[in-house]
């Protein structure tokens, strides 16, 4: 990972500025962490249309955030209308307006995940597509694993089964974390064919920032504010193959 250089700042400040949003989500309730939300989903996005910018070109960020757009408003719209491929869900009032009935926050929230996963995925393997779609694909799952029971818990969205699910997770139904796998391999897949034979002009640091705080910070306000003991256990989980392969990396 190179050093950040030129514009290499700009992600960096909404990716500081989502660390103190996120620190204040478990610190508020009600109209005020509906607006902490907010605010982290936009800075969130944020980071990831701007360091696909600055990293790769104008062009290839504007790219990156038309086509997980995309592919989240239809798997999303598909999601609603038929139970495919997440099981069947319904989204609350609360998130605002829709398109196809998908709230405008969803996809932004999608690319706020994706990006990142796919930036790790590229680190960890830069010769190899289909390990570099796995792996974005495997973290863009897992992110959801820490996501979804705290929104679930906000009220934005609930399931109508949620069982059977992963053991201490309550709310969620296994069929929603085989539907992110198959959505990240599609969209990861896309998303390499995309940017995969460009190189980063800046360092990575603010997207990984943004995935480290998210799902390992997540989990650490699951476990001592949010009361969501399941999924910060999972999240711990999920993350040690992760991490694994980020301490080979860094001793190549």
């Amino acid at each position: 990972m190179r050093r950040p250089a030129g514009r290499g700042w700009v992600p960096v400040v909404p990716a500081l500025l989502l660390v103190g949003t996120a620190i204040a989500y478990p610190l508020t309730d009600g109209a005020a962490r509906d607006a902490v939300s907010w605010a982290i989903v936009l800075l969130g996005a944020t980071v990831s249309v701007a360091h696909a910018a600055v990293s790769r070109g104008l062009r290839t960020g504007l790219a990156v955030l038309g086509l997980v757009a995309v592919v989240a408003v239809l798997f999303e719209a598909l999601g609603l209308a038929t139970g495919f491929p997440y099981g069947g869900y319904t989204y609350s009032d609360e998130l605002g307006p829709t398109l196809l009935g998908v709230p405008f926050l969803v996809p932004l929230a999608w690319l706020m995940m994706a990006w990142p996963s796919w930036v790790l995925a590229a680190w960890l393997a830069p010769r190899s597509r289909p390990v570099r779609v796995l792996v974005a694909a495997y973290v863009f799952a897992g992110w959801d694993v820490v996501l979804d029971p705290q929104m679930v818990q906000a009220g934005y969205w609930r399931w109508a089964h949620p069982s059977p699910g992963l053991p201490g997770i309550d709310t969620v139904p296994l069929t929603n974390l085989a539907g992110w796998l198959l959505a990240g391999v599609v969209l990861m897949t896309l998303l390499d064919l995309l940017v995969g034979r460009t190189r980063s002009r800046t360092s990575d640091a603010a997207p990984l920032l943004v995935l480290g705080w998210m799902t390992l910070g997540g989990a650490l306000a699951h476990a001592g504010w949010l009361g969501l003991p399941g999924s910060a256990a999972w999240a711990a989980v999920l993350a040690l193959p992760v991490l694994a392969a980020v301490v080979v990396r860094l001793r190549r």
